[in-house]
């Protein structure tokens, strides 16, 4: 159990069958009446943020939430397959439970599965991955305004917007949390 009071950054609890995580807290000692602690939370699950008020002696369920590094295999359909690293079991997960930044990973990355209870929430992937340029257009000599940028789509399959100078078959650096090129892959 953890009381209100005993709330930190990153604390994960359990409430009204939920699974919360304090993103912020302060405590509040008003001149007149009691304390309380103002928490802004989010849903483990699907990632909703509220504000709420808590009485500091408010008791809560904790809750571990498992984050599991597993390689991603390949996907079948929708289902997309993790296997475990140390038991090498193949876990399915749905398309439905993967973030929009799962589209620049590429079989045998490694992934964080994050699970509640043994139910599969989500899917962190690598904050940075390295991928080949596989198609994009020739950038033309005189092009030299600062910032210009032209489609290029990559070896997952993902498209994302590239400088003038990057050209099939250049290995490249992505943020998978923003989709956005960073830099030359260093050979």
């Amino acid at each position: 159990m953890i009381s209100a009071s005993d709330f930190r950054n990153g604390v994960t609890f359990e409430m009204d069958g939920q699974v919360m995580q304090v993103v912020e807290f302060q405590h509040v000692k008003p001149g007149k009446g009691a304390a309380f602690v103002r928490t802004k939370m989010k849903n483990v699950i699907t990632g909703a943020v509220t504000e709420t008020s808590f009485n500091p002696t408010a008791k809560f369920e904790n809750a571990y939430v498992e984050r599991k590094d597993m390689e991603y295999s390949y996907n079948d359909g929708d289902l997309y397959y993790f296997m475990d690293m140390e038991s090498f079991d193949m876990l399915p997960i749905g398309k439905d439970t993967l973030p929009d930044g799962f589209k620049f990973v590429k079989e045998n990355m490694t992934c964080k599965v994050m699970s509640y209870k043994g139910k599969v929430f989500g899917v962190e992937p690598p904050n940075f991955v390295e991928l080949e340029v596989t198609e994009t257009d020739p950038g033309f000599k005189g092009d030299t305004a600062t910032n210009v940028t032209k489609p290029a789509t990559l070896e997952t399959g993902a498209e994302i917007k590239v400088p003038l100078f990057i050209s099939p078959g250049d290995k490249i650096r992505v943020d998978t949390r923003t989709g956005e090129y960073l830099e030359r892959a260093k050979a």
